[in-house]
């Protein structure tokens, strides 16, 4: 049987790669082709595919014979900005489509991306402990504040209703800000931020912030893109995941300072220039994180525990 891995971004291909290293037979569905050269593993194909072409992704699925999804294909919050609809159709719809494929077709079981910015409008009433995934959230005056955790709320409702009404075997896994490396760089508000701050250290310039999104007050949580396709892995594997959803995270939170001094271990010479003050907290949400995220539940039921800090995933990126 094969595993089916949406999206060719620098999680997905890093899932997939992990997966072949177990002898597992991976396929990786994108909507755009990607080149993976001549050194392709064996047992790695590639197919491209629209998750929001459910007949296509279901050809795709027989054919292959899937058992197993791990669903990371979505458009980031830079990019809906561009193109709110076609943010709610791929994230929401998308996600539907992946798991009504699972219902009809009784696939052993679904692991959905989700992100930790779906408690962010809690923040303000939240204590300062580790925050829970099952955090309390007042539907209405603490509803999302971007489209995109619009969309993987929504997502992630969908995916427990799913379970709940059908009995689909599906994990949740909320990632905190995801850093990675090489063309990943661009496509996230933290891989911005890092490719900025790198650059300018490696030509030994000033680096300018003028983006109001990626600069922030108070401390923010980071994961490396290493971390979330191992959790991909382990909740795949995971025996009993009763609890369904998890914080993806090292249990570790940064200032900006922190942030840019982390940066600074790599190149001591970096300056860095706001151009812009903090206005709250990270990525142009309104509220301040009272505390990182709480871990134990991965640990405990999925056996998962973060192997890289903040300084190692600049380190590794920066060469």
């Amino acid at each position: 049987m094969t595993i089916l891995v949406t999206g060719a971004g620098a999680i997905g291909m890093k899932t997939a790669e992990l997966l072949l290293a177990c002898g597992k037979t991976v396929i990786v569905a994108d909507v755009r082709p990607v080149d993976l050269g001549e050194q392709k593993p064996d047992g790695l194909s590639f197919e491209v595919c629209d998750i929001l072409d459910r007949q296509a992704l279901d050809a795709l699925v027989s054919a292959y014979k899937v058992d197993e999804i791990v669903h990371t294909a979505a458009l980031l919050s830079t990019a809906i900005r561009l193109d709110p609809p076609k943010g709610v159709l791929v994230n929401t719809v998308g996600t539907a489509n992946i798991l009504e494929i699972a219902r009809q077709r009784g696939l052993r079981r679904v692991v959905i991306a989700s992100s930790t910015t779906v408690g962010y409008t809690a923040f303000a009433s939240h204590d300062n402990s580790p925050i829970e995934e099952d955090l309390a959230l007042r539907i209405v005056s603490q509803r999302p504040a971007s489209i995109y955790a619009a969309t993987k709320i929504a997502a992630e409702h969908l995916a427990l209703v799913y379970h709940d009404l059908y009995g689909v075997d599906v994990v949740v896994l909320r990632y905190g800000a995801v850093l990675s490396g090489g063309a990943g760089l661009a496509t996230s508000v933290p891989g911005r931020l890092l490719a900025t701050l790198l650059a300018a250290g490696e030509a030994r310039r000033e680096a300018v912030i003028d983006d109001p999104f990626l600069v922030w007050d108070g401390r923010e949580e980071f994961v490396d893109m290493r971390d979330c396709a191992e959790a991909n892995v382990a909740a795949l594997h995971a025996d009993r995941p009763g609890s369904r959803v998890y914080n993806i995270a090292t249990g570790e939170w940064y200032s900006f300072d922190q942030f840019c001094d982390a940066v600074r271990a790599i190149y001591p010479d970096l300056r860095v220039r706001l151009k812009i003050p903090p206005t709250g907290g990270f990525a142009g949400f309104p509220y301040l994180r009272p505390a990182p995220s709480d871990i134990r539940l991965a640990a405990d039921e999925l056996g998962f525990k973060a192997k890289y800090s903040l300084h190692k995933t600049i380190e590794d990126y920066a060469k």
